[in-house]
């Protein structure tokens, strides 16, 4: 019986090079792909690194420079993000843009039956809604379907996530080592892959040639406490780094890019109960025609909140049973 083919994305860590190998028991003719997606130093070792793990485990390594797809998509639109006093998620764009698109694309004209990648998530079939469905992976913390919304319906049941059933990154490197993967201790980016030093402010004066302009701290009424230094460097929720003395400690409540003021408040002004979204994408079921009871949170690391979600011509309302701290411009996820 031929193998069923499997396009594994490669980042040279330890996560996806296990994947590999747990693909590789199962029973599948894997072929390893690193994407080229920015100029570093560091990327190019990377990329040795994953064909050094292909080498080892005996199977194809493929590249595919996407940096122009790279560039327009997740680094220009963290840029104009920032610009419009927005949050952005770079990695919620790769993912949508080039992991499950340009990615996916390259699957196909490998033949392959599948992609996989090494993110902490899982895929199955649902009798209830007859289809595959995105579903979070064994252990909470390590869950990353939050950055996984965008994948399309029919791409979910030609997706593998090898590492759905693992719990830590004990059980991953000791999987590495048993197997002599030359990545078993590799350290674990946690960084903006393109942002040097996890410093996006400079980032974004360098190449982004984002002016700061200086601008006024202000409470909801207008009051005017003091002045900040631009509005790449705040963000709603933030407490430290105002520079402004009050009789409470102070927050900030928001941005007001027309006016280039940081608006601050006490905590207790930071937590509301509704929110509006839109560029939704509906994995399961159709567009929302009705009210629907679930749970959502606002930010990855958020905890999930019950909620209902109405429906508003091209964009939902969320309204939250407990008020939610600091909710910002930034991806709402939901689970039913």
């Amino acid at each position: 019986m031929e193998k069923k083919k499997v396009l594994l994305g490669m980042s040279g860590g330890v996560d996806s090079s296990v994947s590999a190998v747990l693909l590789q028991k199962q029973g599948y003719e894997v072929i390893g792909c690193t994407m080229r997606l920015w100029e570093k130093e560091d990327e190019n070792q990377a990329i040795l690194d994953a064909k050094k793990v292909c080498d080892e485990l005996g199977i194809l390594h493929d590249t595919i420079d996407c940096r122009k797809d790279f560039k327009e998509k997740v680094v220009n639109n963290f840029i104009q993000e920032y610009k419009i006093a927005r949050t952005p998620n770079p990695c919620i764009e790769c993912n949508k843009y080039l992991k499950f698109g340009v990615f996916y694309e390259r699957a196909k004209e490998l033949q392959c039956d599948y992609l996989a990648t090494g993110h902490y998530a899982s895929i199955e079939f649902s009798k209830k809604y007859q289809q595959y469905v995105l579903k979070k992976c064994k252990e909470e913390r390590k869950d990353q379907t939050y950055f996984l919304y965008t994948i399309s319906r029919e791409e979910l049941e030609h997706v593998i996530f090898p590492l759905q059933n693992y719990t830590n990154k004990e059980e991953i490197r000791k999987i590495a080592e048993e197997n002599y993967l030359s990545v078993a201790q590799k350290k674990e980016s946690q960084e903006i892959c393109f942002i040097p030093n996890d410093n996006y402010q400079e980032f974004l004066k360098g190449y982004g040639e984002y002016k700061s302009k200086v601008g006024n701290i202000v409470l909801q009424d207008g009051s005017i406490l003091g002045q900040h230094q631009g509005l790449i460097h705040y963000t709603v929720g933030q407490r430290k780094g105002l520079g402004i003395a009050y009789k409470k400690p102070l927050y900030v409540l928001g941005l007001n890019k027309d006016k280039n003021e940081v608006i601050v408040g006490e905590e207790e002004e930071l937590y509301q109960k509704q929110l509006y979204a839109k560029d939704m994408n509906w994995i399961v079921g159709e567009q929302l025609k009705k009210p629907l009871v679930c749970k959502a949170k606002i930010r990855y690391r958020a905890k999930e909140a019950e909620c209902t979600v109405y429906p508003e011509q091209d964009k939902i309302k969320v309204i939250f049973q407990e008020n939610q701290r600091a909710i910002t411009s930034r991806t709402i996820c939901c689970f039913l």
